[in-house]
């Protein structure tokens, strides 16, 4: 994924949209509900709430790393 569709996926998260995508050997969910967002692990279904979007890109995780740094190695 490069900067600018990094920036547009944000920015579709925090309009409501919900996506899978693989990093790694592994799939991940974002996904929300009226209170939360979530950054779901798929096997295994382990799951990281968050307040806001901003505070989802700012701290969740994927494989032990912050979503912003690896952002081009995010597969759709």
């Amino acid at each position: 994924m490069t900067k600018d569709q990094f920036k547009e996926f944000q920015n579709e998260i925090y309009i409501g949209e919900e996506y899978n995508f693989h990093y790694g050997n592994n799939e991940y969910w974002i996904s929300q509900d009226e209170e939360k967002f979530y950054l779901t692990k798929v096997k295994g279904s382990v799951t990281q709430e968050f307040s806001t979007a901003t505070q989802l890109f700012e701290e969740g995780k994927v494989d032990g790393r912050f979503i912003c740094d690896i952002y081009e190695d995010i597969e759709w």
